[in-house]
């Protein structure tokens, strides 16, 4: 089947954050692409603003796969950092207890959103060592120090590139020692790799090292793992926004410092999230997880179509309503995947689809190439549904075969569209179908709706096709 078509051999082109330009993708060894994705931090359900990433993160995964290249992809689980601390104090409980149901619900909530699984997924306790290692070789090279109180610091002034992904000029800007993990754009500091233990704030958790009782910084964490696990330089590097300044920005300077080599050679950022133009807060009642949208009835893959179908670029505004209309849209597609399915065979096709079928080939294939110009894909997608649902009538079964064929290899960048077919409708509304059309022939049309009540009420509707009616489930 896929020697029928022709698929075209495009360039991957995607926006590079640090160069902020289009550039033409290619990995440093063949096709084999590695790619570094920042992960959770475990201490709370992951909200849909975290997942707008994640599913971009997929989106770029999926796509680089159907240009031909192998993966090999880290997202990391955050499970030490201040925020996994405070909750297991304050619980009383140990910091792998309460990380657990967290790392549990991430793993559930990904494949309910028809996310990949990725070839690695560390845990940041796993790899202290690893961190310690990092911050005596950074000590040696003179870019690290100790301060009064047994932490450890990443002395900026050091890194004569700091500053190159977010654009910030330094000698514009006020330069102070930053404890925290998070602080703010304003603000520009020497940032800390190892925290000294401190009894009130983290209780019973700390590792030893050579500097002291105490912990590692989040941005050192990221680092680590991924130099680790994908070597000194890696192709790919994403992440949301907000993870530019400073801790991606941190994650160079350390690495670059270390090896002396380039850390990453394309950065990918997606855009904000906001709901009903605002943006996400517990205060304003717009906070959702996605179990919240679980409970309210929507599928993940709803929401998965929600969340993929606006460029990654473009800043997103989720509302309820959007997500009717994506529950409206993913059922047309289903829809018009289950019309093919019926009667689809190897026989030899017409060929009354292919022009359509080769026109939206190369629309779909243009637009990822675009630096996954989503929308754009849609569209190809959506238009080749309308004009194929238009020559129903004179597809064969081979037709129908080629335009699932086409589906699917869409699909594996999508990953919104469902191929399994559903049981036939039960005999005995079969039956009923089959009385209601006896009915509407002879004009009982009190007969025929109470006929259509009863197929309803058993959780399925009729539906008129040029071929006759149809039961088909519900879709909510």
């Amino acid at each position: 089947m896929n020697d029928t078509f022709v698929f075209p051999k495009l360039p991957l082109v995607l926006y590079n954050t640090e160069s902020r330009k289009r550039e033409t993708f290619k990995p440093c060894h063949n096709n084999h692409v590695t790619m570094y994705t920042c992960g959770p931090t475990v201490y709370h359900y992951a909200h849909i603003g975290n997942f707008r990433t994640y599913v971009f993160e997929d989106l770029l995964r999926r796509s680089l796969k159907f240009f031909g290249y192998q993966v090999e992809q880290v997202m990391n689980i955050t499970d030490v950092d201040d925020k996994t601390i405070r909750g297991a104090i304050e619980k009383n409980i140990t910091l792998e207890e309460y990380v657990q149901p967290y790392k549990n619900a991430f793993f559930a909530d990904i494949q309910s959103l028809g996310i990949e699984k990725v070839e690695h997924y560390p845990c940041a306790t796993a790899y202290i060592p690893h961190m310690i290692d990092f911050i005596q070789k950074l000590i040696d090279k003179k870019v690290a120090y100790k301060s009064h109180d047994g932490s450890i610091y990443f002395a900026i002034d050091q890194c004569p590139r700091y500053g190159r992904l977010s654009h910030l000029k330094l000698e514009e800007l006020t330069i102070s020692r930053i404890e925290n993990d998070e602080y703010e754009k304003e603000n520009v500091g020497d940032f800390v790799l190892w925290k000294s233990y401190d009894e009130k704030r983290d209780g019973p958790i700390y590792w030893d090292s050579p500097f002291g009782k105490g912990r590692p910084g989040w941005h050192l964490e990221c680092s680590t793992m991924a130099m680790e696990i994908l070597g000194h330089t890696i192709d790919i590097h994403v992440g949301a926004v907000d993870n530019i300044f400073p801790h991606h920005e941190n994650e160079i300077a350390q690495s670059e410092c270390l090896s002396c080599k380039e850390f990453v050679r394309f950065w990918l950022h997606s855009e904000h999230l906001i709901v009903n133009g605002k943006k996400m807060s517990k205060s304003l009642g717009n906070f959702f997880t996605l179990r919240d949208l679980l409970d309210k009835g929507f599928k993940g893959l709803e929401v998965r179509y929600m969340l993929l179908h606006t460029h990654y670029r473009t800043q997103l505004n989720f509302t309820l309503e959007g997500m009717e209309a994506a529950r409206i849209s993913l059922h047309r597609l289903n829809d018009f995947v289950s019309r093919c399915q019926e009667g689809a065979t190897n026989d030899k096709p017409t060929g009354c689809t292919d022009a359509v079928l080769e026109k939206a080939i190369k629309q779909f294939y243009e637009a990822i190439a675009d630096d996954l110009n989503i929308s754009v894909a849609l569209a190809a997608l959506f238009d080749m549904m309308r004009e194929v649902n238009g020559m129903m009538e004179k597809m064969n079964g081979g037709d129908k075969e080629r335009v699932l064929f086409v589906l699917q290899q869409f699909n594996r960048v999508l990953g919104v569209l469902s191929f399994e077919q559903e049981e036939g409708p039960p005999a005995h509304l079969a039956a009923l179908l089959e009385e209601r059309n006896q009915a509407r022939k002879a004009k009982d049309w009190g007969l025929s709706d109470r006929l259509r009540d009863e197929i309803l009420a058993s959780g399925y509707v009729i539906e008129d096709t040029p071929s006759g009616a149809r039961l088909k489930k519900r879709s909510c």
